[in-house]
């Protein structure tokens, strides 16, 4: 038997959700996590950017907003966002951990030539 409850429940969870036809106010939200920092920010077609920054080290990863028509920090607080997040401190925390072949702290590199102070006439 035909469900035309279920079927305009469909259609109008698909009508929110398409986030492609609503314009956002651009918002920002900062926190300090895991010893880094995170920015959070909606811009206005929809799209959540995240950059999460650690000793100078930032990884950068993209969403698209999942429910128009709730806050954008709810969203946030309930963890929508959460798997975005994570993939982005462990990579930070690898670039962190892991080191070069070739360049060593305590290595000293050798430094270019100095130059004259005053040009020469030639």
């Amino acid at each position: 038997m035909f469900d035309i409850k279920s079927f305009f429940k469909r259609e109008v969870e698909k009508k929110l959700i398409d986030v492609d036809d609503y314009i956002f106010m651009p918002e920002r939200i900062q926190m300090e996590l895991s010893d880094g920092l995170l920015n959070c920010v909606l811009n206005s077609d929809g799209r959540v950017d995240i950059f999460y920054t650690k000793h100078g080290i930032t990884e950068v990863g993209s969403a698209s907003r999942k429910h128009p028509f709730t806050a954008f920090e709810t969203e946030l607080y309930h963890g929508v966002y959460d798997d975005v997040i994570a993939d982005l401190i462990k990579e930070v925390d690898k670039v962190i951990e892991g080191s070069s072949k070739y360049f060593r702290r305590n290595k000293v590199l050798p430094s270019p030539a100095s130059l004259p102070s005053k040009p020469s006439n030639i």
